[in-house]
């Protein structure tokens, strides 16, 4: 059994959602749905995850939210893959 993730502090979570604000609405509201449904608190591989999809420009992130793209294969990571697919399933 892997060891619980620890979970991110609150100055993390804060940059992280005024990060997640985006040029483009449709990446925007995604990415607003994703925060207003986690019911606990982000764990640091999630935050990590986040952020690197949230490196990329809108563009190429609006394409892997619709799944007209693949991931990036220096993105291709198990965190960044399962949040990603949470990502698109909302």
């Amino acid at each position: 059994m892997l060891p619980a993730a620890a979970p991110a502090d609150a100055a993390d979570l804060s940059r992280l959602r005024w990060r997640a604000r985006r040029g483009m609405l449709e990446n925007d509201l995604i990415l607003q749905r994703y925060f207003s449904q986690c019911e606990v608190p982000l764990s640091t591989e999630t935050v990590s995850a986040l952020n690197a999809l949230l490196a990329l420009d809108d563009n190429t992130l609006f394409d892997l939210f619709l799944r007209k793209e693949q991931l990036p294969k220096e993105l291709d990571q198990p965190q960044v893959r399962e949040l990603l697919d949470v990502l698109q399933r909302l």
